[in-house]
């Protein structure tokens, strides 16, 4: 019996008994069947056929694509030790070349045989097809990263599933020639005929072989397709490629078989969540898209052999859709192709944010918000199929491709690039009508406009001269641009949280992410690290990490959000500036209960106090803290003191004095309060602390940087700086005019 068949899913790796043999226990071949010794790769066999009920259109589309994903996908087994014949011994699962020298699969594939071993930097031996005669080579690879990345400690036992996405991506450690897969560029999957490939034994050799079937639905929140029962995903298929027969795309990557027939297959979009770094924002996922893109524009563009490419095959699949303008509804496959390799010959885009904006104004409406943020210029093209109104396909993605080319790139673009750009989408709207070419040559020029005078501006300010577009931001202050909110509150009298992720857009523009109910404190980081890190993707720019706002009341001001990891093993207050905010708070607050007068005074008074010169903390009651007095300063007693001055409560969880000193001091108008979580030791004298941060406070000028003086400090204390331990839990109140909070109120349980 397969020791994984009690469960509904199971993941699909070989089953191996002691001494590395694998379990034979699909073999439904009879004493008849053919035998072959071992040998050093793999034979590449045709699959068995449609299944009953398939269209011809399917069955000619598996047909041609067949070699094409029969050259790309790989055996993964243990790496080549040097007294054995490359290739050789049992097979982990399978693999699929995604870029030249990077193969994807599924993180439990190479975790096969290590339960203790570290995954990432572990090596693997890849046997793939090296040409299209169907000789094999057999090279090593080494784990560049998993996802998610908490695998590294929390793994699946025995034959249980791996955590969503499962995935792995492995470089390969020599320069070898070898066949890429075409990935969808959509973010979302269509529910029809796929076919899904991977390695097997049937014939008692390992084989790459192809089975077809249908999408049935998503799981794990879009993470995970359903694959049909029309056949069985046999050992070691898992890691191998499912491709939409219809528009001859990689969807996704086979992870478990299910025990009637049929399993799961992992989103290939998944690939975005790869660890991007707060401030880098290169990427591994926008070098290996890169590299994908770039491989099939090179092969399209190759005149050294006939052999079919992917953008070939692309030409000749059934149509389910035909175009009813003859050809002008839709770029053809070789369009798409150049278009993407144009893309990737450029700088990345330098946030989602501005991918989204330039597909909303290239389609007409804003794009489907979707699972996962856009990450590339390419992922922009994804969101333009099918757009509203009768709008032409193949003109919305040329006016995306026109506002690329005049786009402001992180960094300079290769010589002539953006120009290269713009030459094909002027050549190719050739095809199309006439006033779509002059609107495509408006656009450009308007385009260029706007950029040369943005490039001026930041030469007046580099030199210190007026701009007039606008006064000059100060490198302290926090960039404009979206932010992300956290909102937490309690669940009733339980002790549970109800939660909720958006991003900020502007003080109207509130985009969800992810919403949940009754998490418990403890479990609140790891609940929140996957919304938490879809929110980064959608707003941190190359320049900057977004804001993380955490909107709570003040008794959840000592939440250390500060420690979280999300990504890479650092704590969110090291990546990026965060701040508590009062849900009561933006102006809803600071003005007295006698009329709108009040309410407007008050908005001047926070404008004012938020403007001013910070010089130094209010409740500087050092002696009062080390003697245990509490106090609680009224309103009118706020009111009077001097606008330049940060209030500062040493004691965040002493709750009862507190709580009515914050509402003075926002009634009062002073946007920020400076607080922090107890110390581990209560005897501990806080003087230091009142002490540093006076020092800390004294130049800071304006309220606008403190966030970013706070982030810099958590990065010194966690970089083990010995003169910022007194920051260790310090938090910061803040109120800013001009990023108000949304007038929505959270979600309070179920219906």
């Amino acid at each position: 019996m397969f020791p994984g068949q009690d469960n509904p899913l199971c993941p699909d790796t070989s089953r191996r008994a002691a001494g590395g043999a694998s379990l034979d226990v699909f073999n439904t071949l009879g004493e008849g069947a053919l035998s072959a010794p071992g040998g050093a790769g793999f034979h590449r066999t045709g699959g068995r056929g449609m299944a009953d009920g398939r269209s011809d259109g399917s069955a000619r589309a598996f047909e041609l694509l067949e070699p094409l994903l029969q050259a790309a996908t790989v055996r993964v087994h243990a790496p080549p030790n040097g007294y054995e014949r490359p290739g050789t011994g049992a097979t982990w699962g399978s693999g699929f070349f995604i870029a030249p020298g990077w193969v994807l699969t599924c993180a439990h594939v190479v975790g096969e045989g290590g339960a203790g071993m570290r995954l990432t930097g572990r090596e693997v031996g890849i046997t793939f097809s090296s040409g299209g005669d169907g000789a094999t080579g057999t090279v090593a690879g080494r784990v560049e990263c998993v996802m998610p990345e908490r695998l590294e400690q929390r793994r699946a036992a025995g034959p249980g599933l791996w955590e969503l996405p499962d995935l792995a991506l492995v470089r390969v450690l020599a320069p070898v020639s070898h066949a890429c897969v075409w990935l969808t560029d959509r973010a979302r999957p269509r529910f029809d005929e796929v076919a899904y490939f991977g390695c097997t034994e049937d014939l008692g050799a390992p084989e790459i072989t192809g089975r077809t079937t249908r999408l049935r639905g998503t799981a794990g929140n879009g993470a995970a397709i359903r694959l049909g029962s029309d056949d069985d995903i046999e050992h070691g298929m898992s890691g191998g490629p499912v491709v939409d027969l219809a528009r001859g795309e990689v969807v996704g990557v086979v992870k478990a078989r299910g025990r009637g027939g049929g399993g799961l297959a992992v989103s290939v979009v998944q690939l975005r969540t790869l660890p991007m770094a707060a401030k880098s924002r290169i990427g591994l996922y926008r070098r290996v898209m890169q590299g994908h893109d770039l491989h099939h524009y090179d092969q399209h563009l190759s005149d050294v052999d006939n052999r079919r490419t992917w953008t070939d095959v692309h030409d000749e699949l059934p149509r389910t859709d035909p175009d009813p303008f003859g050809g002008r509804q839709r770029l053809s496959p070789g369009e798409r192709t150049t278009l993407c390799g144009l893309l990737a010959e450029l700088p990345p885009p330098g946030s989602s944010e501005a991918v989204r904006q330039l597909v909303e104004a290239a389609r007409g409406e804003e794009p489907d918000p979707g699972p996962l943020a856009p990450l590339s210029w390419r992922d922009g093209l994804g969101l333009l199929y099918d757009p509203p109104g009768g709008v032409s396909e193949a003109a919305a993605m040329l006016r995306y491709a026109t506002d690329v080319s005049v786009a402001e790139h992180r960094e300079p673009p290769a010589p002539g690039a953006d120009e290269e750009l713009w030459d094909w989408v002027r050549a190719t709207a050739e095809r199309l009508w006439r006033p779509l070419r002059r609107e495509l040559g408006e656009r450009h020029e308007r385009g260029l406009a706007e950029r040369e005078a943005d490039r001026e501006g930041r030469r007046l300010a580099a030199a210190g001269l007026p701009v007039p577009l606008g006064p000059a931001r100060t490198p302290e202050v926090l960039p404009p641009g979206p932010s992300v909110l956290l909102e937490v509150w309690a669940h009733g009298w339980e002790d549970v949280y109800d939660w909720r992720v958006s991003v900020l857009l502007g003080t109207d523009h509130v985009s969800p992410v992810d919403a949940g109910e009754r998490a418990t404190r403890p479990a609140l980081p790891d609940v929140l690290r996957a919304p938490l890190a879809e929110a980064f993707r959608r707003c941190d720019t190359h320049e900057a990490a977004a804001l993380l706002e955490v909107a709570v009341a003040p008794e959840l001001f000592t939440l250390p959000v500060d420690q979280w990891v999300v990504s890479e093993g650092v704590p969110l207050g090291t990546q990026r500036p965060l701040v508590f905010r009062h849900p009561g708070g933006s102006g809803r607050a600071g003005a007295d209960d006698d009329g709108e007068a009040d309410e407007e005074e008050a908005g001047h008074r926070r404008a004012d106090r938020w403007a001013r010169v910070m010089a130094g903390p209010l409740l500087d009651e050092r002696a009062d803290c080390d003697r245990g007095r509490k106090r609680t300063p009224s309103y009118a007693w706020f009111d009077g003191q001097p606008d330049n001055i940060v209030p500062v409560h040493c004691r965040a969880a002493d709750l009862d004095p507190t709580l009515g000193s914050l509402h003075s001091a926002q009634r009062a108008g002073y946007g920020v309060v400076l607080c922090r979580r107890p110390p581990a030791d209560p005897t501990v004298t806080c003087a230091p602390f009142h002490r540093a941060l006076r020092e800390e406070l004294a130049d800071a000028r304006h309220a606008g940087v403190l966030a970013l003086r706070l982030q810099s400090l958590r990065g010194r204390a966690h970089g083990r700086d010995p003169d910022a331990y007194w920051a260790d839990g310090l938090g910061l109140v803040w109120d800013d005019p001009g990023r108000p909070l949304p007038d929505d109120e959270p979600l309070q349980g179920d219906l």
